[in-house]
């Protein structure tokens, strides 16, 4: 599956002015980001796929265009796919790369 790279590239101007220099690696039929060896967000196709932790991912799925992430064996606990209606303007992307470098920089590095 190819990803959106012009979404790819909006995700890293986010991640930039967070302060933060994910890595990038090519993982689930798209592209990661990661922080401290964790990964806190995605593109996958169109849609992003933002870690929120298990905590907060009833409050995401409450969002427009969001649904749970599956790859085959069920929602991943603390994972949500955002589709494009949901990151269309910066503000909304801004807000859910916000979410996911909030729950990613709780974790210990790798």
């Amino acid at each position: 599956m190819a990803f959106d790279t012009e979404l790819a590239a909006r995700v890293r101007e986010v991640l930039a002015a967070a302060g933060e220099t994910p890595a990038e690696k090519k993982m689930f039929g798209g592209l990661s980001f990661l922080v401290n060896g964790n990964m806190c967000c995605g593109v996958m196709g169109p849609d992003l796929l933002a870690r929120v932790g298990p905590q907060a991912a009833g409050r995401a799925l409450a969002q427009p265009a969001t649904r749970p992430f599956d790859m085959g064996r069920g929602p991943s606990a603390g994972w949500v796919v955002v589709g494009p209606d949901g990151v269309a303007t910066d503000e909304a992307l801004t807000s859910w790369v916000d979410q996911t470098l909030a729950f990613a920089t709780t974790l210990p590095p790798k």
